[in-house]
């Protein structure tokens, strides 16, 4: 009888038993769960450590903004007596008492003078002292704190400052007309000049800000590309306009936005310097918002105002994204 040897192959695999394959999908399934459990872990503590380092500046805003705007609402809707208290629900009727007094257009037209006297001139010279400091010519360092100067100024101390300047029969301005022949101007109260030296003195306090700010735009910009236009043949003026302007313009549309805002809340200097006149030629929204409610007590006509008032600027806010920044050039 023939004895058959057969070859076996020794590298063939060897089959698993069901058992086996269930440990091992067991096992598997077992260090994925693990694994989404350290992961969610992981996530929940990133998110608790984050809502612990934001939680104070929430608090903050919660309590000098977010309680305000909603008590600002809640008062608007309702009238107060003459100690403030609220009296009444009366629903939208302070909003249709105040567009129809004849204060609230005075006001809104009063503003819009002023933030056409300040935000343009405030950007124009501060544009054009930042391009001259940009030079590196020596002893500039001084202008650029001269020029710098402002923004260390607080409202109340300019304002006395240019009360000064201001006063008709002692002030520096009125002193220089008269030695030039000219006659005293009245500058605080003059309804016709009023206006326009509050303006003249909140184009100075603005100066300095935008001037830091847009001078640190125009000192980001590459000076390769200054030399290549110098190589080029451009003047200094063609140069500006078609070069610096285009490449400052992201600074120079968040500055106006920023002073249009200002603009609207200005209220420090016209309460220390004309008090709203001669003739509430210097009544602001902000200041009539202030006297309605703060020395009137009239708070639900005040709160209706300050409501009207973050809805235009809201407006005027989005208007400027949407048109102005299609002229913006992004690097």
């Amino acid at each position: 009888m023939e004895n058959r040897i057969e070859n076996t192959d020794e590298t063939a695999p060897v089959p698993l038993q069901k058992g086996t394959l269930d440990a091992n999908a067991e096992s598997s399934s077992r260090t994925s769960g693990n694994s989404s459990r350290t992961a969610s872990l992981g996530r929940f503590r990133e998110a608790a450590l984050a809502a612990i380092f934001i939680a104070p500046a929430l608090l903050l805003f919660g309590i000098f903004l977010f309680y305000p705007l909603i008590q600002s609402v809640y008062l608007s809707l309702h009238s107060t007596n003459p100690r403030g208290q609220v009296a009444n629900f009366v629903g939208l009727a302070n909003f249709r008492n105040l567009f129809n007094s004849p204060g609230f257009p005075n006001s809104l037209m009063v503003t819009l003078k002023f933030i056409l006297l300040t935000v343009p001139a405030s950007l124009a010279f501060a544009l054009a002292f930042a391009a001259v400091c940009r030079s590196r010519i020596r002893g500039m360092k001084i202008f650029r704190f001269v020029f710098a100067l402002p923004i260390a100024v607080s409202v109340s101390t300019g304002s006395i400052m240019w009360m000064v300047l201001f006063h008709p029969t002692l002030g520096t301005l009125n002193y220089f007309l008269g030695k030039m022949g000219i006659a005293p101007v009245q500058w605080l109260t003059d309804p016709n000049m009023a206006l326009l030296s509050i303006s003249l003195m909140t184009v100075w306090m603005n100066i300095g800000f935008l001037f830091i700010l847009l001078l640190g735009g125009m000192q980001s910009i590459p000076e390769e590309i200054y030399e290549s236009a110098k190589i080029d043949g451009s003047g200094p003026v063609r140069t500006f306009w078609r070069l610096t302007l285009p490449l400052v313009s992201p600074t120079l549309f968040f500055a106006s936005v920023t002073s249009v805002i200002g603009a609207f809340q200005a209220f420090g200097q016209i309460n220390i310097l004309t008090k709203g006149g001669p003739v509430n030629s210097t009544n602001v929204l902000v200041f009539k918002l202030y006297e309605d409610a703060f020395v009137n007590f009239r708070f639900g006509i005040g709160s209706a105002q300050a409501l009207v008032l973050f809805a235009i600027v809201l407006v005027i806010t989005v208007l400027q994204f949407v048109v102005a920044e299609r002229k913006v050039h992004y690097q």
